[in-house]
């Protein structure tokens, strides 16, 4: 099994790698979408984020409601660091379990937002960086997902900078290109994988 780390700032087209990725014969482990699931109606960690955030970050409907509990902890580092205390540890151990029920010569792709940040890069055989210039990944921000410029740029602040991701990628993707060009790319970057898989078997 060889264990990718595939990270890159907001904005950079991390998810349509992913995608690509998959569609290559990646096993795809996405954090966000765990990090969603862990907190879920139910969930003891939903129960722990309204502990320590009020019930104000609820919706109406009892769902945690993401763009309410985005706006407090992306201008505060202190809310930050306890929602990530909260949510990372859970995140942690259902990626383990997912990982764990992968074939063994799979390819297994840790979709990882935050990987600069935590400081992960070691747990990972490759370590792959989406990049792309921050004109770009605002321009994709605002046009794309609807954010205020304001939001957009509070976000970007929040994460680790382009050089940090630099420098701990083994493999960097350019994301500054047309569609065409990315899936050549990542398709390069697929059969990069498979040889490392196959050269540490």
């Amino acid at each position: 099994m060889l264990k990718v780390g595939l990270t890159g700032g907001i904005g950079a087209g991390k998810s349509e790698v992913s995608r690509l990725l998959v569609e290559c014969g990646a096993v795809l482990i996405d954090a966000d979408r765990i990090a969603r699931e862990v907190v879920a109606p139910g969930t003891p960690g939903l129960a722990a984020v309204v502990d320590a955030f009020g019930t104000d970050v609820l919706a109406a409907d009892g769902s945690l409601d993401r763009p309410r509990l985005g706006s407090i902890v992306f201008a505060d580092p202190d809310r930050l660091a306890v929602l990530n205390s909260i949510v990372h540890p859970l995140v942690g151990a259902r990626s383990r379990e997912l990982e764990t029920a992968a074939p063994e010569d799979a390819v297994v792709v840790h979709d990882v937002p935050l990987l600069t940040e935590n400081g992960l890069a070691p747990f990972y055989d490759v370590v792959v960086v989406v990049d792309a210039a921050p004109e770009t990944q605002l321009d994709r921000l605002v046009r794309l997902r609807g954010m205020t410029e304001e939001d957009a740029r509070a976000r970007m602040a929040a994460q680790a900078t382009r050089e940090k991701r630099r420098d701990i990628a083994d493999i960097v993707i350019d994301n500054d290109v047309p569609l065409p060009q990315l899936e050549r790319r990542v398709k390069d970057v697929w059969a990069e994988l498979l040889r490392r898989a196959q050269s540490s078997e």
